[in-house]
């Protein structure tokens, strides 16, 4: 079932798939990409949860309203997704961007939020130099002088050479990317800082990290989800998009964290 919702003076695209009556679990995607990046999740996930996936603002079919936006409002659009929809709570589970969402929302918004996923992310991206050459690139040259090497930090070699189709739709998908959403929300993750806040997460939370990912790595994953005091760890064989590289492993590990699965999450081990 497709909605679009005005949160926060702005049209966001959301989708909602699962049974009436089940536990909520929203879905938050990556820069440069769209709710259709969770497919290989659906029909896992909406056996047991009602799912929300949504288009972050100034991507997939949501509106791009002008930026810069801040780490604060995609948070507060969220909350405002939930507000819309009568949802008093609910899991959330981001990746990347839709990680770094959630860490905000787990602070700011903490009654709403029952458990915690949050998938190849970090609350600093460091130095803003990188992500403003970055943004710079984009208004001078458009997503295709970037498409190719966010391809390679997202999948392995094997991935790009053996599931061609999927990595094309990815593609595909970067490309179509509006560049003021794009730019807007790059310039939110540029100017971010949680990692202080960290301590302040109280939502049980599962930090999942691509063995190959470069950004951040296993062991950056680590090091920063150490600050959350109720916090495990797991990691998973692929790069950034973690959901897609192992998804097989990340439909088991989601839902067992969640507390849905038969069998227990003993992959995963408490933060040290």
């Amino acid at each position: 079932m497709d909605w679009m919702l005005g949160v926060n003076g702005t049209a966001l695209h959301a989708r909602i798939d699962g049974p009436d009556g089940a536990p909520w679990l929203v879905l938050s995607n990556s820069l440069g990409a769209t709710l259709e990046m969770w497919q290989p999740q659906v029909a896992a996930f909406s056996r047991d949860f009602r799912v929300l996936r949504y288009d972050t603002r100034g991507h997939g079919g949501s509106a791009v309203p002008p930026g810069p936006y801040t780490i604060e409002q995609l948070g507060s659009d969220v909350v405002g997704l939930l507000d819309t929809l009568g949802i008093a709570r609910a899991h959330f589970c981001g990746l990347s961007m839709g990680g770094a969402t959630g860490m905000w929302l787990a602070v700011h918004a903490s009654s709403r939020i029952d458990r915690l996923v949050l998938c190849n992310t970090t609350p600093w991206l460091g130095p803003p130099e990188v992500m403003d050459a970055r943004i710079a690139t984009m208004r001078r040259d458009g997503m295709a002088a970037l498409v190719e090497g966010i391809l390679q930090r997202w999948f392995t070699a094997d991935a790009i050479t053996h599931h061609g189709a999927v990595v094309e739709r990815i593609r595909q998908t970067l490309l179509q990317t509006p560049i003021d959403g794009y730019v807007g929300c790059c310039e939110a993750l540029r100017d971010m800082d949680q990692r202080a806040e960290l301590a302040r997460i109280a939502a049980p939370t599962l930090v999942i990290a691509g063995t190959f990912d470069p950004a951040p790595t296993p062991a950056t994953a680590r090091e920063w989800a150490s600050m959350i005091p109720n916090a495990r760890c797991m990691e998973l064989s692929a790069a950034h998009l973690s959901n897609i590289g192992a998804a097989a492993e990340f439909n088991e590990a989601v839902p067992a964290f969640l507390g849905k699965a038969t069998r227990g999450n003993g992959s995963a081990a408490t933060c040290s």
